[in-house]
């Protein structure tokens, strides 16, 4: 009697689909928002990314420079081997590029601010936006938003005055900076300079702070302190001046002559982030008050691009770094779902969880989405980004994404994931996914050996899932 195990059962070799973009149930479809539009009169894309690239002009060219100079390899290093801008790099970039050594830190600041070098510890490397630099408008805008939303750091801070006055005026300064979008030319000073006492008042007060006597330290009624007056008889002049001055440096706005007006980049920068509050304000599916995990298990039901949409709703709530957080701690759940579409979530946040993506490398069931997302971040094309894996990775995201379709999928998308796989027999799988060591692999194995309709290939998964049960 002949074996029905197929001997060479040949699988097509397909790129792994993201379980969130299997097709869903008509009646889920959810009505689209319109795509906004930037106001009247916004330059497009293409001219807003050429001012863009004008205004990091200086950035740009230290950043290539430090690529060249300081890469791995080259003999122009620094004394510790490292492409840090010490004292002795700063001297001979300033002396390479004909600049002061003043200049040369400025414009290193204004580089890793806009994403053209990333640092990580103690070395730098060139981030992915200076490799996309002249082709991609998209990530010159994305550059230029990054460093608009860093302006406090893009000047000291003043040194006369108290810390807490300084974070008080920047939590105000959105407020400023809208009025500034909505007037839609030149402002005074003075205006700006009301509308910022206003939202600091109204900051303290949401804050429930004690009202002091004017022109005084004190609690209103209470006797004189010895200590100095507190933040709130900080005057606010001096600290708008050198918020719209900080604003100025980055090219977000024109001050001068007793006026501010937004430039064009500015007043696109500002209609993108109000747009995003509307988003916020907006959640298609309601998930914006939900912690990461709920919000994930609400979005497994949507289309991609519904999905999409609600992760940048529920992101535009939140500080990015704990939403970051967040996420990658809902992926280390056991729920393979959860996993993979928290990734889907983090390619929404983008550069800026690089690091946290790349801190996760290590661990085994975050390492193959961490490769993925990393590539896909370096600019490698989503259709080849799986090439990054190893034969063992990809088998083991091939369990892990078999565990999620067995959990929350139907027995067709099961047996169609078995295409997915990269080796090029069945017998090879097998062997394979049991080596792999997945947690997962005796349910996924058995879950798959009951969906197929092949008798014999069902009889060999069958078996491959009691050798790994009973450990032969």
């Amino acid at each position: 009697m002949t074996s029905r195990i197929p001997r060479d059962s040949r699988l097509r070799l397909v790129r792994p689909r993201p379980l969130a973009a299997a097709p869903r149930a008509v009646n889920q479809r959810r009505p689209r928002r319109p795509a906004p539009r930037p106001p009247e009169g916004t330059p497009a894309p293409a001219e807003l990314a050429g001012m863009a690239r004008a205004g990091l002009a200086g950035a740009v060219r230290l950043a290539r420079w430090a690529d060249a100079a300081l890469g791995p390899g080259r003999h122009g290093a620094t004394a510790d081997g490292k492409a840090t801008l010490s004292d002795a790099t700063a001297e001979r970039a300033a002396a390479d590029l004909g600049l002061s050594v003043a200049q040369v830190r400025a414009d290193w600041d204004t580089a890793r601010l806009a994403g053209l070098v990333e640092v990580h510890g103690d070395s730098a490397r060139p981030g992915w936006r200076l490799r996309a630099w002249d082709r991609d408008d998209s990530a010159v805008l994305r550059g230029w938003v990054a460093l608009f939303d860093a302006w406090s750091l893009a000047s000291p801070e003043p040194a006369e005055h108290e810390p807490a006055a300084v974070a008080e005026v920047v939590s105000a300064m959105p407020q400023v900076l809208s009025f500034l979008q909505l007037s839609a030319g030149p402002v005074p000073v003075e205006q700006l300079l009301d509308l910022l006492q206003q939202r600091v008042t109204e900051l303290r007060t949401e804050r429930c702070e004690v009202a002091y006597e004017p022109g005084t330290g004190r609690p209103a009624g209470s006797p004189a302190p010895a200590s100095a007056a507190p933040a709130a008889d900080a005057p606010l002049a001096p600290l708008l001046d050198w918020a719209l001055r900080a604003l100025a440096s980055v090219g977000a706005l024109t001050y001068g002559g007793g006026q501010a007006t937004l430039t064009p980049l500015g007043n696109w920068a500002v209609w993108v982030k109000l747009e995003q509050i509307c988003v916020a304000a907006q959640s298609p599916a309601g998930n914006i008050e939900q912690s990461a995990e709920d919000m994930l298990r609400g979005c497994a039901q949507l289309r991609p691009n519904a999905a999409r949409a609600e992760y940048r709703a529920w992101l535009a709530a939140r500080p990015v770094g704990s939403a970051v957080t967040e996420l990658i701690d809902a992926a280390r759940g056991d729920d393979a779902l959860l996993r993979g579409l928290a990734f889907e979530a983090l390619r929404v946040v983008g550069a800026p969880a690089e690091p946290d993506v790349r801190a996760v490398v290590a661990e085994p069931a975050l390492r193959p989405y961490a490769l993925l997302w990393l590539a896909e971040h370096d600019g490698i094309d989503p259709e080849d980004a799986h090439e990054v894996l190893t034969r063992e990775e990809a088998t083991w995201l091939w369990v892990d994404t078999a565990a999620a379709v067995a959990d929350h999928g139907e027995a067709p998308m099961l047996v169609r994931h078995l295409e997915s796989a990269v080796q090029p027999t069945v017998p090879q799988l097998l062997d394979e996914v049991r080596a792999v060591g997945h947690p997962r692999t005796v349910q996924v194995l058995v879950a798959l050996a009951a969906a197929h309709p092949d008798p014999a290939l069902a009889k060999a998964v069958r078996r491959a899932a009691f050798q790994v049960h009973t450990g032969g």
